[in-house]
């Protein structure tokens, strides 16, 4: 054990994996949350959803016509950059309509020395959106503040070039859970 002793800590512990920053976008009913849940999972990720927070913020009797969105990412943000500087990897659920979101994550990459990945997701299958946002439930559903395509931005710019990929959650979970996979581990 004494040689051990001067070893880099991935040698004296094993495998430690190098934390990562994934984040999500996408309207909502899009299915960012599903496949948030299930990648960081995979991943052994820490999951920050900025809508409970938001709702909660609203709960706590702040009006919705002040910046609560604004608070809710930036406190997701410093909770975030905690479980990313404790060495674990982190999946932030979250719209990310606007490129100040979007930069704002690749920010707080750049500041944690992390690898950024951004996973977008769409329906293009009308109905089953309409359907999905129909069964969301609980406090989100009950503070929800709902965009719509015209308050999602185009993704050109400086967040034009973050790594990106975009998945049709129409087509099977499964489907759609390995493409995020294998794009977060390239």
């Amino acid at each position: 054990m004494s040689g051990q002793q001067g070893a880099p800590l991935e040698r004296q512990f094993g495998d430690v994996r190098v934390p990562m920053l994934v984040a999500m976008a996408g309207l909502p009913g899009s299915g960012k949350s599903t496949i948030a849940e299930i990648l960081a999972g995979r991943m052994g990720a820490t999951v920050i959803s900025v809508d409970p927070i938001e709702a909660s913020i609203i709960r706590a009797g702040i009006d919705s016509d002040q910046p609560t969105g604004l608070a809710a990412y930036l406190v997701a943000e410093t909770m975030a950059e905690q479980v990313l500087l404790s060495g674990h990897s982190v999946v932030v659920d979250a719209v990310n309509a606007v490129e100040p979101a979007r930069l704002q994550w690749r920010d707080l990459a750049e500041r944690c020395d992390v690898k950024l990945r951004v996973i977008e997701t769409v329906c293009s299958d009308p109905d089953l959106h309409e359907e999905r946002l129909g069964k969301r439930s609980g406090l989100v559903a009950a503070y929800a503040v709902e965009q719509s395509t015209d308050e999602y931005d185009e993704w050109r710019g400086a967040c034009g070039t973050l790594p990106r990929v975009t998945l049709d959650t129409a087509a099977p979970l499964g489907e759609n859970v390995n493409t995020a996979l294998a794009f977060v581990e390239g």
